[in-house]
């Protein structure tokens, strides 16, 4: 009989959005007449770009020529995608060696997956609220995690604990589900705290895209420092609507190099490249030449032009927030809008409120920690009309 990962029996019974998803389904089944607008899992509705198109069109004709057909690629990418994503970079103020990023087929798994270059005694600091990713896949292993407050008073972007040892930090900016964003100055203090520590920072930049104030970093790797102590996880999911196409990158500097327990150096970039080689058969060639078209000056303009779109439905968002008084962070800096409960009310017990009354969906903060219960996230990736439509029922209801 084999011995089981019973750490698995730390974990909440279901993930967030698939609880979600019964809650909306057992409602749309008793109400099949009702219209249910969703702002709840970040998901895009803008399609690709006509840029991207483009690309996968002619990559698709390429595969169907012997002179120009691709079988099994690099396990780390193809240099054409690595290249772009450096210069990239370069243009926000951050130089990352080509060499330094690996192409894969999402943040999430990375974030994930990246639990396997470190030990289970580790202990690991999370912000309170959180993407539960980064809890789950570390209970999974059983490591020790140590949470540190995100609340109204320190605008959800909590700052490191002297006195607090980590090893591994997850920090996520700008921020899912608060959509607050730290600033140069506060994430240099992080670097500061890491390197002291001798800890790692696992720096989640999904959404840099959105980042509009140009005072703040889109990159761990603008701070001086950073590649001693950081790696980087980004996505093209909110950047390019890649989110049923799947392309995401990760940086990890060869400079992040630690001592084993027999005396010898171990260098997380190499380690990382042995097990991204072993166990990830590589990002298919078609969506890395779409993710390379997404760098070009012209693609990357369309995809700011879908941005914009969900700009101005965050706005559509905060306008009736601000209206009824409501505080709330985000939206800005952020396709996510994270407000407080109205009337007292609880999460979960909002979320039944709103979809029972309104019929709009949204995210309870209590899925992302205990700092969450009495607050709600809604995105901005809906189209126009129904934001605008989920927005005037909300504003009715209270």
């Amino acid at each position: 009989m084999p011995l089981l990962n019973e750490n698995y029996q730390n974990l909440e019974e279901s993930y967030l959005f698939a609880e979600i998803a019964r809650r909306v389904s057992k409602y749309e089944e008793a109400h099949p007449d009702q219209k249910i607008i969703r702002l709840g899992i970040g998901d895009v509705t803008k399609p690709l770009t006509k840029k991207v198109i483009e690309a996968l069109h002619k990559a698709v004709e390429e595969q169907a020529v012997s002179e120009t057909f691709r079988g099994y690629g690099p396990e780390k990418g193809y240099d054409f995608l690595r290249n772009a994503i450096s210069a990239y970079y370069k243009k926000n103020g951050a130089d990352v060696d080509p060499d330094t990023i690996f192409i894969s087929d999402g943040a999430k798994s990375d974030t994930g997956n990246i639990t396997d270059l470190f030990g289970k005694d580790n202990v690991v600091l999370v912000p309170d609220p959180v993407y539960p990713v980064y809890v789950d896949t570390n209970l999974m292993d059983g490591r020790k995690i140590v949470y540190m407050n995100g609340t109204a008073e320190n605008d959800f972007l909590p700052m490191p604990d002297p006195s607090v040892k980590a090893d591994l930090i997850y920090l996520c900016s700008p921020n899912n589900p608060t959509g607050a964003c730290y600033s140069k100055e506060q994430l240099e203090k992080w670097v500061a705290y890491a390197k002291e520590m001798q800890a790692v920072i696992l720096f989640d930049a999904a959404y840099e895209a959105f980042v509009s104030d140009p005072a703040l970093p889109r990159s761990i790797f603008e701070i001086e420092g950073a590649k001693e102590c950081a790696i980087e996880f980004c996505s093209l999911s909110k950047t390019a609507g890649f989110t049923g196409t799947r392309c995401s990158y990760t940086v990890i500097p060869k400079e992040l190099v630690f001592p084993a327990s027999n005396g010898a150096e171990l260098s997380l970039h190499a380690m990382w490249n042995r097990r991204h080689s072993t166990k990830f058969n590589g990002t298919p060639y078609i969506v890395q030449r779409a993710a390379e078209a997404v760098f070009t000056e012209e693609g990357m303009a369309e995809c700011m032009e879908n941005i914009e779109y969900y700009r101005q439905n965050a706005k559509i968002i905060a306008d009736v927030l601000r209206k009824k008084n409501i505080s709330f962070t985000g939206g800005v800096n952020s396709p996510y809008i994270w407000f407080e409960c109205p009337n007292g009310m609880e999460s979960w017990e909002f979320f039944d409120y709103l979809l029972t009354h309104a019929q709009v969906v949204g995210t309870p903060g209590a899925g992302f920690g205990e700092n969450g219960k009495n607050y709600f996230r809604l995105t901005a990736f809906g189209q126009h009309e129904s934001t605008a439509e989920a927005m005037r029922r909300f504003e009715e209801l209270f």
